[in-house]
């Protein structure tokens, strides 16, 4: 049964973090918008509908990065002050490094390079400083004091919220894949027709089944899973007031305080099995639950048997290298492909938006390093 259609400036497929900036940004702008998505802005099944998410200014030498993060923060703060939602907590964020670590080393001369605050700490500081971690003799460390966390789902669904309140037409709506020789409007599953001057696809692990001929062999959805285990009662050593967020590149790992009295967070960073984030099992496997009691064996010896908390299976939707796919359909210029950000991306949601909608008002070049004719079919992963 047919229920109509409706029409905007732009219709944006997909209401996670890159589609709800875009909608506010776009908004913003004097566009007309409609906004759309199969389960809703901030769903269990989306990358961006964790409970937490880092937000953190390192990244090797890829400075790009680097400046859009602090870009980033910066939306994120004047927006959670502006609705009153304290959805950021600057736990600091501390990357651990190995002996002769490049990236670290390289993290550390970017970030001295932007003057953006950060401190390099040794093995004695880092055990005075942080005497629940064990890091050994050898262990160096970079912090960015101004890092932290963003309450990732709730983040969305206040950006999706104030996209609302500027007029944004938001609909809980599942989209068909649009024909590949032409596309003049989309359709959704219960018949409806929207009509746009410009469709944004910003449905993250979604991409693939949207355009299987072309994004099929170049965007990855793999399973990663994520444990809390519960903090030691009578004591705040794990709390964010005595302990950052950090990055082990090195053990695949990275973690979170005991924010909100959720537990310690840790995240298996390697990437997993490909999944399917409409079907796919996620309850989690014995061997990433193993890794997880090894790296607190490791690190947090006082946790060694620390309880199971809760669990989540989650994807990472990336590009064979990293990089963000920010860029036209090759056949239609009214088309935007947006994506490859699982892993890194969700602290970028307010530069990707401003991005697009810059690129979508002045018509104007993409940056090389997003664009798809950069994407390859083998995952070689530069971007951390």
């Amino acid at each position: 049964m047919t229920r109509g259609s409706t029409s905007a400036d732009v219709a944006i497929i997909g209401a996670g973090v890159f589609g709800a900036w875009i909608a506010y940004y776009l908004r913003q702008s004097g566009r007309s918008v409609i906004l759309l998505d199969a389960y809703g802005a901030g769903h269990t099944r989306a990358s961006s509908g964790g409970e937490s998410r880092l937000i953190r200014m390192g990244y090797g030498d890829a400075e790009l990065y680097s400046r859009w993060a602090v870009q980033s923060l910066t939306g994120w703060s004047a927006l959670f002050a502006a609705k009153q939602q304290p959805l950021f907590h600057q736990t600091g964020v501390l990357w651990i490094a190995r002996p002769n670590d490049v990236l670290t080393q390289a993290t550390l001369t970017t970030l001295q390079r932007l003057q953006i605050r950060c401190e390099l700490l040794n093995a004695d500081e880092l055990a005075n400083r942080y005497p629940q971690m064990k890091l050994g003799k050898k262990a160096w460390a970079v912090l960015e004091p101004d890092s932290g966390v963003l309450m990732a789902r709730r983040a969305v669904q206040t950006v999706v919220n104030a996209a609302i309140d500027l007029g944004v037409e938001y609909r809980i709506a599942e989209v068909l894949p649009p024909p590949e020789d032409h596309l003049t409007s989309l359709a959704t599953v219960n018949g409806e027709q929207v009509h746009a001057r410009t469709y944004v696809y910003a449905c993250g692990a979604w991409l693939p089944k949207m355009f299987p001929c072309l994004l099929g062999d170049k965007i990855f959805s793999t399973r990663q899973e994520v444990f809390y285990f519960g903090c030691p009662s009578g004591t705040q050593a794990f709390a964010p007031s005595q302990l950052p967020a950090w990055i082990d590149f090195d053990n695949e790992v990275y973690g979170m305080p005991d924010l909100e009295g959720r537990g310690l967070k840790v995240g298996i960073d390697r990437h997993g099995p490909p999944f399917d984030p409409d079907t796919g099992d996620r309850r989690i496997s014995s061997d990433g639950l193993s890794m997880a009691h090894t790296f607190l064996r490791l690190r947090f010896p006082a946790l060694d048997k620390a309880p199971l908390l809760e669990t989540r299976v989650c994807q990472y939707e990336n590009t064979s290298t990293g990089d963000f796919l920010l860029d036209r359909h090759p056949e239609h210029a009214n088309v935007w492909l947006v994506g490859g950000g699982s892993g890194h991306g969700f602290k970028h949601g307010p530069a990707v938006g401003k991005y697009v909608t810059d690129r979508i008002e002045d018509e104007g070049p993409v940056e090389p390093l997003f664009t798809l004719s950069a994407k390859q079919r083998v995952q070689q992963r530069k971007i951390f």
